[in-house]
């Protein structure tokens, strides 16, 4: 699947910050920078693994700035950096 380089979320309290790139080398790369990261950066990784093999994304390059999101926010930003990546609309079936 093709990407191009897309972002979603705010550096807002609360929110979380999503850049996908392509990843040439092939698999997939969680950058994560997270004030909790220390307590949840495993389950935040997670969210963002699932979120992505749902959308069929296996090959990217994923940043993410967490200002402490909950699952749902991270899982809405991660699926809306998906969406522009790919132009493929996930919310049209």
């Amino acid at each position: 699947m093709e990407l191009k380089t897309a972002f979603a979320g705010t550096l807002e309290s609360g929110d979380i910050m999503i850049q996908l790139l392509p990843n040439d080398k092939g698999g997939l790369q969680i950058d994560l920078e997270s004030t909790v990261a220390y307590q949840f950066g495993n389950q935040i990784k997670e969210v963002i693994t699932q979120t992505l093999a749902s959308q069929g994304i296996t090959d990217a390059v994923l940043k993410a700035t967490d200002k402490g999101a909950l699952d749902c926010t991270i899982r809405a930003r991660v699926t809306a950096a998906a969406v522009r990546a790919t132009g493929k609309d996930v919310w049209s079936d």
